[in-house]
């Protein structure tokens, strides 16, 4: 059997197919047309979150069993055209938690002690001590919308720096955990957003939470509410947030992705004084890059010999 790899996936990853007999293509600059001409050479293909699978490429992906995605979201895959098809869906829920949780704390370290900004006047030979007067995470109100394994990760570590975490969910067995483990549990959104003073995003992208951070909520928010978004850009409304950080309507954010990515936005990225930016590093260590590769390749391979 043949298997298409589309996006940048670690070796470890690779020699499982290989060592299972199965055929492996690297391709990590193939475009949208020439997959679309070609999927249907391949029995299996390995993505991440450069590669879309539209309904028109998997139109013609006649000889397709299964997708792998190394990670998390499924929002680059057109599920329906997939079960349509008959192909299995793969992916690795479990592998970038507790990247993708650090990030989010460093950012929200990154946002109290003005620690970007501090380091850019540093190399250019300046110290302006007196501009940086932080705050302390310890007994601040951290909302996190989303509790699945990043959002427990996050929990966790926030916990551990004695913040006072609360969460909004709409899966009732995810609350009754967040419960279990002391945490508050907010009945809406809008009371989250009214109360937290950091509000972090982790819920996947989908048509129930397009634009969930949209200006109505936002006008919710205090003047120093931050908000942090290492989940999908689709979930804020960005001209929205835009107008809210130009005029100071709230703190800040800090975000690690965008709804068009790489950023273009030059709206949004010329805002320096209230504004952290990552270029979608959250899965970006060695550890989760094996962890996912190494998973789902286990599983297309398990799936493949069982056919």
């Amino acid at each position: 059997m043949k298997i298409l790899v589309s996006d940048k996936f670690r070796d470890e990853g690779i020699d499982i197919f290989q060592e299972n007999g199965f055929e492996v293509v690297k391709n990590f600059t193939i475009t949208p047309e020439d997959l679309k001409q070609e999927i249907e050479n391949y029995d299996a293909i390995v993505i991440r979150s450069r590669t879309k699978l539209t309904a028109d490429i998997l139109e013609n992906a006649k000889n397709l069993k299964v997708i792998g995605r190394a990670g998390v979201g499924l929002d680059n895959v057109d599920l329906e055209k997939a079960e349509q098809r008959n192909i299995k869906v793969f992916n690795t829920p479990e592998a970038p938690s507790v990247s993708v949780a650090e990030l989010a704390l460093g950012l929200m370290l990154g946002f109290a002690r003005h620690i970007t900004k501090a380091d850019k006047t540093m190399h250019a030979g300046e110290w302006r001590k007196n501009e940086y007067m932080g705050y302390v995470l310890k007994g601040k109100k951290v909302g996190l919308i989303g509790f699945g394994n990043i959002g427990q990760a996050v929990a966790k570590r926030c916990a551990a720096l004695e913040m006072d975490v609360g969460v909004f969910d709409v899966i009732p067995e995810l609350l009754e955990k967040a419960k279990t483990l002391g945490y508050t549990v907010y009945p809406s959104i809008e009371e989250l957003v009214i109360k937290a003073q950091i509000i972090s995003l982790h819920i996947p992208a989908n048509e129930h939470t397009k634009n969930m951070i949209n200006q109505q909520r936002l006008n919710l928010m205090n003047e120093k509410t931050v908000i942090i978004n290492t989940a999908r850009g689709a979930l804020i409304d960005e001209e929205a947030l835009i107008q809210s950080l130009k005029n100071g309507e709230i703190g800040g954010a800090a975000l690690d992705v965008f709804r068009e990515e790489p950023l273009k936005n030059e709206d949004l990225y010329s805002i320096h004084d209230n504004l952290i930016l990552t270029p979608h590093i959250g899965s970006s260590t060695v550890e989760t890059q094996v962890s996912a590769a190494v998973g789902v390749a286990e599983k297309i391979t398990q799936f493949l010999k069982e056919l």
